[in-house]
């Protein structure tokens, strides 16, 4: 074996060895817990005002319709780092409130949320046949009941698989929250890199590649989650 390999694998053994030290893979962890706590309290708001935003844009008042339609496009198009900067450094000087990056990353998180789940929700309305509604008024059900009972379900189906995307979208986005100074697993993985750059000048190597493994699996979850979905409903 050559010398040159014999170096590198040694160097990659030593790059890994900085994860056995101390209490590193422990913090990586619990910063993977940060990024995953923040990523489902941001999806289940999400999943609630976007229902509610998705029938808001289903609406036949034309004004409602464009104020939805702004608010979609706004969301789509600003940079989620851009919205993150704005809400904790725009919102805590312009209102003099104090404002966590955690509490900043939920609220930025939600709101683009609840515009991506708003209009696949939408999609999932539009797509049922309006004989449907006649059906259910013609056996006598109030509109309510119409929308309760055959409505939702039928838009559910379409639904599932499309909100497990968005999901695994918005887990792989809260990398962001780094830059509002969120102590999550790329900041962790940060500190640990700087804490050995002297000693192991090759441990950035192995701290990413772990981060990137454990948003894989988390990810890799979801989408199996999606695909038995999909399968379930076929």
């Amino acid at each position: 074996m050559l010398n040159s390999d014999v170096n590198m694998i040694s160097a990659i053994k030593q790059a890994f060895g900085v994860l056995t030290m101390g209490t590193n893979s422990l913090r990586l962890l619990g910063g993977l817990w940060v990024t995953v706590w923040i990523a489902l309290v941001s999806v289940a708001l999400s999943i609630v005002f976007g229902f509610l935003f998705g029938m808001l844009m289903t609406a036949k008042n034309r004004g409602v319709k464009i104020i939805c339609r702004i608010y979609l496009e706004f969301m789509r198009i600003m940079p989620q780092m851009v919205l993150l900067f704005l809400a904790y450094y725009g919102l805590t000087r312009m209102f003099d409130i104090s404002l966590s990056g955690e509490a900043a990353s939920i609220l930025v998180f939600t709101l683009w949320g609840t515009a991506e789940m708003g209009d696949l929700v939408r999609g999932a309305l539009e797509s049922v046949p309006k004989h449907q509604y006649e059906s259910g008024r013609a056996i006598g059900l109030t509109e309510r009941q119409i929308f309760f009972y055959i409505i939702i379900p039928q838009t559910l189906r379409p639904l599932l698989p499309l909100s497990m995307n968005l999901i695994t979208r918005m887990i792989k986005t809260t990398s962001l929250v780094v830059f509002v100074g969120v102590i999550e697993v790329v900041k962790i993985g940060q500190q640990i890199i700087e804490a050995n750059r002297l000693t192991v000048p090759t441990a950035s190597i192995a701290v990413y590649f772990v981060i990137f493994m454990m948003y894989f699996a988390v990810c890799w979850i979801l989408s199996l989650a999606a695909r038995a979905i999909e399968k379930r409903q076929r």
